[in-house]
């Protein structure tokens, strides 16, 4: 769905006003859909999320000394495409819970929900070609850096495949998956945002690393989640990771740590024969004892430093404010 004379001015870099204006926008364009296709999209899109990758893009703009006035579109094309990514990843991982509501496909069928994770896919183009006011290869250049961010996340999501019970993975190898899964659409969205601002090159890149530690940071507090938090806060089964046989950063990390013993039941945590809830509470404990929560929640707050101190010098003073809170909550979650 698109509205080529939608022109939302965000006045003020908060970031409460700035979701809520994102909010009206998004049920504006999808509340009132007819066709079944439609009322799927807007079922994903419309469930309560945080907006994060929608305020970055619009702020990347403001903060390298661009006007986000008219990017609005923009800004919600790149959450057609992360929630395109989310209603794939559910079906993937057979979870039944996303944003504390039924999953696309637990309340439309599978077959329905792949055909609504493309859909918003297609409407992520649409939406970016609402941005008039930008100049034509500016608005070509956002739409490439998407299409590549797309194109990472699939790209992490077979190396994530890839990595399933393998607790003697590297970290690093897991960071790399993470840079491409997780951190790719935070780096689409900050630097598309800078490019439709028409940032200067230099500052194009500065957003870019400031995205790029951004990404890491986010997963990585994103994988404690489960250990620290109820799936109230988290918006999925605190279960998911163990029951799909995933080696999350904290898992990687404590099994690194751990000696024989533990690592033995590191192993069996992860084995697929325990019920999941049991394999949680074991995974949960040994995470505590080997240290692997604390040291797993301090390299995420490095990481956020790091983002941080990246953009302490860009022109836009509200927006880089707003960057530099949406960093600070990327690991100060509700837990």
């Amino acid at each position: 769905m698109t509205n080529a004379e939608t022109r939302v001015a965000p006045a003020e870099f908060n970031s409460a006003e700035l979701t809520d204006l994102l909010n009206r926008e998004m049920r504006k364009r999808w509340s009132a859909a007819a066709e079944r296709t439609e009322q799927m999209a807007g079922y994903a899109l419309l469930a309560p999320g945080k907006m994060l990758r929608p305020m970055l893009l619009l702020a990347s703009a403001e903060a390298t000394g661009g006007d986000s006035t008219r990017l609005i579109p923009a800004a919600l094309a790149v959450e057609y495409l992360h929630v395109a990514t989310l209603v794939h990843d559910d079906i993937i991982d057979d979870d039944e819970l996303r944003r504390g509501r039924a999953t696309v496909h637990a309340r439309f069928g599978m077959p329905d929900a792949l055909v609504a994770g493309d859909f918003l896919i297609l409407n992520m183009v649409s939406a970016l070609l609402e941005c008039e006011a930008v100049p034509p290869a500016g608005v070509l250049d956002a739409a490439r850096v998407l299409a590549t961010a797309g194109a990472d996340v699939c790209r992490g999501q077979v190396r994530e495949a890839e990595l399933v019970g393998e607790l003697s993975c590297p970290v690093e190898d897991y960071r790399e998956m993470v840079a491409l899964k997780t951190g790719a659409l935070f780096r689409g969205a900050c630097r598309a945002g800078a490019i439709l601002g028409g940032a200067a090159a230099e500052d194009v890149e500065v957003a870019t690393r400031y995205a790029e530690h951004l990404g890491l940071g986010f997963q990585i507090y994103d994988d404690l989640l489960p250990y620290l938090a109820d799936s109230p806060t988290t918006g999925k089964p605190s279960t998911s990771d163990v029951a799909n046989l995933r080696p999350t950063f904290p898992v990687l990390v404590g099994h690194q740590a751990a000696g024989d013993a533990d690592r033995t039941r590191f192993a069996e945590a992860l084995s697929g024969r325990m019920p999941a809830a049991d394999a949680h509470r074991l995974m949960r404990e040994l995470l505590t004892s080997t240290g692997a929560l604390e040291l797993s929640r301090k390299l995420a707050a490095d990481e956020i430093a790091q983002a941080r101190e990246s953009i302490a010098d860009l022109p836009g003073t509200a927006a880089v404010e707003l960057m530099l809170a949406i960093a600070e909550l990327s690991i100060d979650r509700n837990r």
